[in-house]
């Protein structure tokens, strides 16, 4: 008992446990060395029958496994009780009784299932997961539900380095806060520049690890390099290995590894990794010791990786699994009102960089700017665009000219895209075509429109300077057209 109690203090309840109850001791050594092979766990295991109701009341169980047979109370008896009182914990029950009598009488008090003695591993094994998934099947339901119906973030604090106020963002960390605690992947998709390394390190928090968060891109990772990254090699595995190196899954025990660029790995690596997530284990490079991987995997990618499978460039099996969970992060151009406060968070970040003792301020024409760009980059783009221009900045306010250069051809993209040069100057046949004074009027209209009035901005977007602007506005202000 005292080896069973050595093991049981070592093993941290990290997630819900595993109990096994049984009267025998080398039977509850021999079952959590088993599911501890398999990587469930943590396991508890109790010898006696009477403090079983106990733990339950003071401990989170994912599965229970209960002899049926015991000393002071049996299985029979407290099979109703757990059920009653727990009746969110799948009970698997074991006896070397062949009774079918009995089992259909313990199905019909609840339990989950019910193994003969001697134990099938396999059908163990599988049977736990089955519980274990319908578990956190459960969970999940519930959490989404508190999602659906909540209004505010329990933790707040966790996405202060995600700067935004718009709703579809706060429905992401909302959802987010409702998934981080499931153990299941979790996929993040978004264009470059979106910040998706920002939300893995705010889903790593979530989920409050022991462990460190590692990250790696495995875009430029062949198959061998891919391996030897995440697993590892021992000493003497290929020429060069002149020393055991530990992997990044080993090196992530506990907390979360993050792969950035999922979408460009390639066919082997990503059987390799497949495995990884279905069985939760992996060998090294030069080893036939299978390892347990006690880590959560989140993946990130700009690309699309249905059309990638479409194209047989993505394997569909490992997508499904990665996307257990999954967002979309909606691009800067979709989202422009948090563009003011990027803006203002940058420009403190590049004159503390600097050194600046004044902050520059910034003009209502410049946020009118921005707001007329497509930020193909995104955030990452707005950033450089800020920290280039607080550092040509010389006093006062911040100036235009350095955005409007780096934006250059560019700042046409809005209006090319809503109204492009055939919608504009299509015409049934037969009909008489817009006159230029018409495509001037409407290309005027529309500019003005898009900048929000500002003229300085509409000139920009027409390619203008802006008294040539003013002069056109001028020559038509008596015109019934209204820009």
């Amino acid at each position: 008992m005292t080896c069973i109690n050595q093991i049981n203090d070592c093993c941290e309840c990290l997630s819900p446990q595993i109990i096994v109850l049984d009267d025998e001791e080398d039977i509850l050594l021999g079952m959590q060395l088993l599911l501890r092979n398999h990587g469930l766990g943590p396991v508890k295991t109790v010898s006696d029958s009477r403090e079983l109701l106990p733990l339950l009341n003071q401990s989170c169980t994912s599965v229970l496994l209960m002899d049926l047979k015991m000393p002071h109370i049996s299985g029979e008896e407290l099979l109703p009780l757990v059920t009653k009182h727990h009746p969110h914990i799948p009970v698997i029950l074991i006896t070397a009784t062949q009774d079918v009598c009995t089992a259909v009488e313990c199905m019909k008090n609840g339990a989950f299932d019910y193994l003969l003695k001697p134990i099938n591993v396999q059908t163990l094994i599988s049977t736990v997961r089955k519980a274990k998934e319908t578990v956190d099947l459960r969970r999940q339901v519930n959490n989404l539900k508190e999602y659906l119906l909540g209004n505010q973030l329990k933790q707040p604090d966790i996405f202060t380095n995600i700067i935004t106020r718009n709703q579809k963002m706060q429905a992401i960390f909302k959802y987010m806060e409702s998934i981080a605690r499931t153990g299941e992947p979790f996929l993040i998709i978004g264009e470059t520049g979106t910040g998706k390394e920002l939300f893995a390190q705010a889903f790593h928090a979530l989920r409050q690890s022991v462990g460190p968060m590692i990250s790696v891109n495995v875009a430029g990772l062949d198959d061998h390099m891919f391996a030897d990254t995440l697993f590892g090699h021992t000493k003497g595995a290929f020429t060069g290995a002149l020393q055991m190196r530990e992997g990044l899954v080993a090196k992530a025990a506990g907390g979360t590894l993050f792969l950035d660029e999922i979408g460009d790995l390639s066919e082997s690596s990503q059987i390799k990794l497949l495995r990884l997530l279905q069985e939760k284990k992996y060998e090294s490079i030069g080893s036939d010791v299978s390892k347990n991987a006690n880590v959560i995997i989140v993946a990130a990618t700009n690309r699309e990786l249905k059309q990638r499978i479409h194209e047989g460039k993505f394997r569909a099996d490992l997508y499904y699994r990665l996307a257990t969970h999954a967002v979309v992060i909606p691009p800067l151009r979709e989202r422009k009102e948090d563009i003011p406060l990027l803006l203002e968070k940058f420009i403190h970040e590049a004159a503390q960089a600097i050194g600046l003792q004044r902050i520059p301020t910034v003009s209502l024409q410049l946020v009118n700017l921005l707001e007329c760009h497509d930020f193909p980059g995104n955030v990452r783009e707005l950033r450089a665009m800020v920290l280039d221009a607080v550092a040509n900045h010389k006093s006062g306010t911040l100036s235009l000219e350095m955005f409007r250069q780096a934006m250059g051809s560019d700042l046409m993209k809005p209006l090319q895209q809503k109204c492009s040069t055939t919608a504009l100057l299509s015409w049934e046949e037969g009909c008489k075509p817009p006159t230029l004074r018409e495509a001037e009027e409407f290309l005027i209209a529309h500019a003005l429109r898009t900048s929000k009035g500002n003229q300085g901005v509409a000139a920009t977007i027409l390619g203008l300077s802006r008294q040539a602007l003013n002069q056109r506005l001028a020559r038509r202000q008596n015109s019934p057209t209204k820009y």
